[in-house]
């Protein structure tokens, strides 16, 4: 069963390191949280808002070993009154956990976004 975990962060400032870090910083929690390997993973999709343009956030992921998963990055729709720099994702794993088992991770300003789901 494919199973989809989301999470968000964001950065203070476009620069490439910081957009990395942050990324990395959020699959690692991401993948400690709801322990899996990974070779658990089917696909990930990354989305930016339009003022993130320095680096792809797959990027972040291929450093950290991720060199056969499928990775995309795409732009965010733009909405007034967005959450600014920001940087989603959404990890598709095979798992045998129920939904209400899994856990999305929001950092940073991104905690907002989804108040239902941080602590």
């Amino acid at each position: 069963m494919i199973r989809g975990i989301r999470g968000a962060t964001t950065v203070s400032k476009d620069l490439a390191r910081e957009v990395l870090q942050a990324t990395q910083e959020l699959l690692t929690v991401m993948q400690k949280e709801n322990q899996f390997d990974i070779e658990d993973i089917a696909a990930v999709f990354f989305t930016v808002t339009s003022d993130v343009r320095s680096v792809f956030p797959a990027k972040a992921a291929r450093s950290m070993g991720w060199n056969q998963v499928a990775l995309l990055c795409s732009n965010e729709i733009e909405v007034d009154g967005a959450l600014p720099r920001c940087i989603r994702v959404l990890i598709l794993i095979n798992t045998n956990k129920r939904q209400a088992e899994l856990k999305h991770i929001y950092l940073r300003e991104s905690r907002g976004l989804r108040k239902d789901l941080t602590e």
